[in-house]
């Protein structure tokens, strides 16, 4: 007689069940491999957009100093015809261009690839490239005061997204390509990938993991090689001695960034207050826009302040060798923000990064100066406090208080003023956010329509957390190891309808009172609640969790516990379906009051 038992033709699996179960588990290896797969793709591309993106902004840059030899000479000198003529006759060329041929090049580019990202899947046209490429070239080259950074951050975008469109990658993946393009782009327009990285994890991806900022970084860093390749590994100054010895001076450098937060402040309002308004001037005016900013421009340098055309680094080098009075400075940075302003909201394309960093470059040296004649014992040089400013006004204008730091940190190569630079830069961005609750790249968007996730909102909102939401740990709590005659007894007198029940060695379940009286009907009594409940248990929370983790289990259980991470078995409180919506209730009233 056989060992084997007789097997029903029912519980025999068909050919079909059979095939079925083999090919599930290979279906999952084969989308896990495939998952993995184009990961590593992904960052192999990462390395070629950087490529790509460093030598276009190697050509844009050499593009401007040919536009500027061409139409300004090699040295702009002040009274000479030029300085007003050029600015007003390439902005008309740039106004027909931009109206008519490339019409999406406007502005600086940062919020375009924002864009991108959260609304276009990714999709930015190649044309933006073309066109923000030429009219930049022609805006800054002819003197309009506008910097390359910005644009050169959406001409990484641009080739990113048209390479990610050609080799048909993910959607995922594709709304990727555009940042991971604008780091490769800024980091070869700074030379400066760690600050490249900071602000596109900062201000346009807003979130980061593991694979983003490998591809991010992998970008960065290849269009850095590309660029010192091609154009040297000189930094963008000849940063001079820069000191810091006495903690004292630190009260110096928080005074420089309360008043470059003004600045910011002063610089974010006149650009807010005047971009709409002249938007919705009649459409031939848009054709005269930027010609009149480069005749403005064009008159600022005529009149003896040729320092403010263009990007401004060559004075910005003067600067931080004393080359300059600490009065000339201060009314630089004045004029400064006057150009640039008009030269931004006239529509003309270029970036607000250079502009920006020659404000705070001007004013850190004119408030370093002015210090000195009042506290002589100041040890910081006119250098230092050119350094330091030029990080200041970036925190409080941009409101990047990391990247703030990490740029004025890879621009000198000295850490010995970290310190100065990041009091200066919180100080700044405290102030600017105290005054200007909407930051400048968050304002032009909504001017524009768009609706796009405010990240430092994100950053500053209040997170509600599992303990928010937290109920009191029951009164009658139940054991597992007890009898269920035991537990019976001991839910007479309670008035709740749900009892968690401590199960051994560690864990949590629960029971409802029907349940348990049910089988103590049953004639269960001399059995353990152990072996009448389900072996798995409940999913625990921690109370320092944010109340959206809750969100998955309340549905699910009737009660959820809520443990201390130090010991599982204490019970720090319960959550519920009802204590989570309430507490979601009361904070969508105070938010949003009613009517009446």
């Amino acid at each position: 007689m056989s060992d084997v038992a007789p097997t029903s033709a029912s519980s025999v699996p068909s050919p079909q069940t059979a095939s079925s179960r083999l090919q599930a588990p290979r279906r999952l290896f084969s989308s896990l491999e495939d998952v993995f797969h184009e990961e590593v793709f992904f960052l192999i591309l990462s390395v070629f957009i950087g490529i790509f993106s460093g030598l276009a902004v190697v050509c844009f840059r050499l593009a401007i100093d040919w536009m500027h030899l061409a139409l300004l000479g090699p040295l702009p000198q002040s009274h000479s015809w030029r300085l007003f003529v050029v600015p007003s006759v390439t902005g008309l060329v740039v106004a027909a261009l931009v109206l008519h041929v490339f019409p999406t090049i406007r502005g600086s580019g940062v919020n375009q690839t924002k864009a991108a990202l959260y609304i276009f899947n990714g999709f930015i046209p190649f044309r933006t490239a073309i066109g923000k490429f030429i009219c930049a070239a022609l805006a800054i080259g002819s003197g309009q005061s506008l910097g390359p950074e910005d644009p050169s951050l959406q001409i990484g975008a641009s080739i990113a997204s048209a390479l990610g469109r050609q080799l048909e990658i993910s959607r995922e993946k594709l709304r990727l390509m555009a940042p991971v393009g604008a780091a490769a782009g800024l980091a070869a327009a700074f030379n400066a990938p760690i600050s490249a990285v900071l602000f596109v994890i900062e201000e346009v991806i807003g979130r980061w993991s593991a694979g983003i900022l490998g591809s991010v970084v992998l970008s960065a860093v290849s269009s850095v090689v590309i660029v010192r390749w091609f154009l040297g590994s000189e930094p963008l100054f000849r940063i001079p001695v820069t000191t810091f010895k006495r903690p004292t001076e630190l009260i110096a450098y928080a005074f420089l960034g309360i008043v470059g937060g003004l600045a910011s402040v002063a610089f974010a309002k006149s650009i807010g207050y005047l971009r709409p308004r002249l938007k919705a001037l009649p459409r031939w005016t848009q054709y005269f826009q930027p010609a009149l900013a480069g005749l403005l421009v064009g008159l600022i340098a005529f009149l003896g302040a040729p320092q403010i055309m263009g990007a401004g680094y060559d004075s910005m080098d003067q600067a931080m060798h004393s080359q300059f009075t600490w009065k000339f400075l201060a009314i630089l940075a004045l004029l400064k923000i006057i150009a640039t302003t008009f030269s931004f909201v006239s529509g003309t394309p270029g970036g607000m990064f250079a502009p920006t960093l020659f404000i705070g470059a001007m004013l850190g040296g004119a408030v370093g100066d002015l210090e000195r004649i009042f506290f002589p014992h100041l040890t910081g040089s006119t250098g230092t406090y050119v350094v330091v400013g030029m990080g200041v006004l970036f925190a409080g204008f941009l409101r990047v208080p990391m990247t703030s730091v990490f740029m004025v940190l890879e621009v000198s190569g000295n850490y010995e003023i970290i310190v100065p630079v990041i009091v200066a830069n919180t100080f700044s961005y405290l102030v600017s956010r105290a005054l200007q609750s909407i930051p400048i790249f968050d304002l032009l968007t909504r001017q524009d329509g768009l609706i796009l996730p405010s990240l430092e909102e994100d950053r500053e909102e209040a997170i509600l957390r599992v303990e928010d939401a937290m109920l009191p740990a029951p009164a009658t709590i139940l054991s597992a190891q007890d009898y269920v005659d035991a537990n019976a007894r001991r839910i007479q007198d309670s008035p709740d309808a749900t009892f968690l029940v401590r199960m051994h060695p560690s864990g949590w379940n629960v029971i409802a009172r029907d349940q348990l009286q049910r089988l103590f009907q049953e004639g269960k009594g001399e059995l353990t609640l152990a072996s009448v409940l389900p072996a798995q248990c409940l999913p625990s929370l921690y109370p320092d969790l944010p109340l959206d983790a809750a969100l998955r289990y309340v549905n699910d259980y009737p009660l959820v516990p809520v443990v201390n991470r130090a010991n599982s078995r204490q019970l720090e409180g319960v959550i519920s379906r009802d204590s989570v919506f309430k507490k979601y209730g009361s904070r969508r009233a105070v938010e949003v009051p009613s009517a009446t």
